[in-house]
């Protein structure tokens, strides 16, 4: 029978548990509702000047500061020549966005500037049970502003004083299974002809953005590339964070000389903008599992700048050096595009420090390992839950020795406990000779309690990695287990876990020596009920990996006791 403080407590325990669910369930409603027409299928899309922002605003100017340091002539400030609008309409029936669908993307592009405005990721579904529905990422619509901008800068540039191109497209939707395929855009500025290409890959979340111009003036052809990401400060619509627990990371980032891999928060632009200058390097934006990111080429050198426009947007973007096409030349400008899952080994091929947006926190250095070593069981297992259990394994196997110091430590507290009990009744009221005698009581019999706690102590880091692995691997996401358990990024659906990890922590702490004040005693008596409090709301996966390491524990735990009894019958 429970003692009745601890029974009120468990009750209020219930009875939050309960109102936290009903909040739950009616939240997720509300949401259902509301992202029902947002996560159609066919979504409608609005064109990239849907925003109030001013193209003067949003498209950078190529001057000669931007291109301090290089190896070309300064730029005239003249105007730029007037780009020839080209009306695509009745080229694709009347509609200005061409649809790009592979097996990995589904892209949206405004043939006014060749602007991205929606991209789609079939492959990772909103949920579980909405198989059909693909996660939005980019978006231009009444509910977000979040769209990949490109474009010809300066002094022959497409994309300058307020302008944009108006390019034609000979198809209104392109689509592939396997291979690759190019999406041209062309127009023509004064008499050049302009071609804007986007390669797409089948199984691949990068795109190849290209542009090619013929110059077809007496004179040479000069312009810089610019590309940039284009986004409000909104929380994504699906919220796929755990409650209760730190939040992954929202915002812009980029790589440095100084840092490679550089937080870009909306706070930080507010005050102040970022600009740098490096060769390659890359400009992302980061939420929940997923980023789009800006990659031109390693060998040319950009500069990379972060600001807030005039409307309350953001802008994170790269600008490349200028270049010359002499009379009769084609000018080629080229740069990368990444939409897609934060594949932290697809995106370290990409570019150096990409893989850094999966963002460990601090612990890096221990969950980047820990990835690498879940990421291989699963290539044997092909189930994460089994990866995770493995993984517990390991950790367990590497620390046996550590812990099993800290467990005979153990042993011989709880050897003590009746002789601390005498000495704590007998100088309740003194203090100081209660310390002086528990104090020679450890050095006679042995006993360290600081010993004892290192078992408890040294799966911390591991946890807490562990725990970033679990939220910032899109690998995990909506990966099922076995039975109830159908997503190990997200809590148990029914508390299962949390209870039995919260009872095999009961069972952990009964192997332990009760040894303190009464006062104390009683609050350790609460540690399980608060764990599993607070784990009935992480990911399962991470329920699973504590449950495992604390089965783990109790068998090494009396395993170790016996052989101390052992060894202190038989001495």
């Amino acid at each position: 029978m429970l003692p009745a403080e601890i029974q009120r407590v468990v009750l209020l325990i219930c009875l939050a548990a309960t109102g936290y669910l009903l909040i739950l369930a009616w939240n997720g409603d509300v949401q259902e509702a509301r992202d029902q027409d947002y996560y159609a299928v066919e979504p409608a899309v609005s064109s990239s000047d849907f925003a109030a922002d001013s193209v003067s605003d949003s498209v950078p100017e190529l001057t000669n500061s931007l291109v301090s340091g290089g190896d070309i002539p300064a730029l005239p400030t003249a105007s730029m020549p007037a780009v020839e609008q080209v009306n695509p309409l009745s080229t694709i029936g009347g509609n200005r966005l061409v649809r790009v669908t592979t097996p990995s993307l589904k892209m949206w592009i405004d043939l006014k500037g060749g602007d991205v405005v929606r991209v789609l990721l079939p492959k990772f579904p909103v949920e579980i049970d909405r198989p059909d529905v693909p996660f939005v990422l980019l978006d231009q619509s009444v509910q977000r502003t979040y769209i990949a901008q490109s474009g010809l800068i300066g002094a022959d540039g497409t994309d300058s004083n307020g302008e944009r191109p108006l390019y034609r497209a000979d198809r209104v939707s392109y689509e592939i299974d396997q291979g690759e395929i190019e999406v041209v855009l062309r127009a023509d500025v004064a008499g050049n002809p302009v071609e804007k290409i986007f390669r797409f890959r089948a199984d691949d979340y990068l795109v190849d953005v290209e542009y090619r111009v013929r110059n077809n003036k007496t004179s040479n052809f000069v312009a810089g590339m610019f590309a940039q990401i284009k986004r409000d400060n909104r929380a994504p619509s699906l919220d796929e964070s755990i409650p209760l627990a730190p939040q992954p990371f929202f915002g812009g980032a980029t790589t440095t000389l100084e840092n490679r891999y550089e937080k870009v928060e909306f706070d930080d632009l507010d005050e102040r903008p970022l600009s740098f200058t490096l060769e390659g390097g890359w400009m992302a934006f980061l939420q929940h599992y997923f980023l789009s990111a800006w990659v031109p080429p390693a060998d040319e050198k950009n500069r990379f700048e972060a600001s807030r426009s005039r409307d309350g947007n953001y802008l994170f973007r790269t600008i490349g050096q200028a270049k010359q096409v002499a009379p009769g030349g084609v000018g080629l400008w080229q740069t990368g595009f990444y939409a897609g899952p934060k594949d932290q080994i697809t995106l370290e091929e990409i570019a150096p420090n990409l893989n850094m947006t999966v963002d460990y926190g601090f612990l890096w250095w221990i969950a980047e390992p820990l990835f690498k070593v879940l990421n291989y069981f699963h290539s044997v297992t092909g189930n994460w839950g089994l990866s995770i259990i493995l993984l517990t394994l390991a950790v367990k196997a590497a620390l046996y020795w550590v812990s099993a110091k800290g467990y005979r430590s153990m042993a011989n507290m709880r050897r003590v406990a009746p002789a601390m009990k005498r000495i704590q009744e007998r100088y309740a009221n003194d203090r100081e000779k209660l310390s002086r005698e528990m104090m020679a009581l450890y050095k006679k019999e042995g006993a360290n309690p600081l010993g004892s706690c290192l078992p408890m102590l040294l799966p911390m880091p591991i946890f807490l990695a562990l725990y970033w692995v679990l939220l910032e691997s899109v690998e995990l996401r909506q990966a099922p287990f076995v039975f109830w358990i159908n997503d190990l990024a997200a809590m148990d659906p029914y508390f299962i876990l949390p209870l039995l990890m919260g009872a095999s922590t009961y069972l952990m702490q009964a192997l332990n020596p009760q040894v303190g004040d009464p006062m104390q005693i009683k609050i350790m008596k609460m540690m399980p009920i608060m764990f599993t409090v607070l784990f009935l709301f992480f990911p399962a996966g991470l329920v699973l990996y504590w449950l495992v390491n604390n089965l783990l524990s109790i068998a090494q735990q009396t395993f170790v006791y016996r052989q101390v009894e052992k060894a202190q019958a038989s001495g």
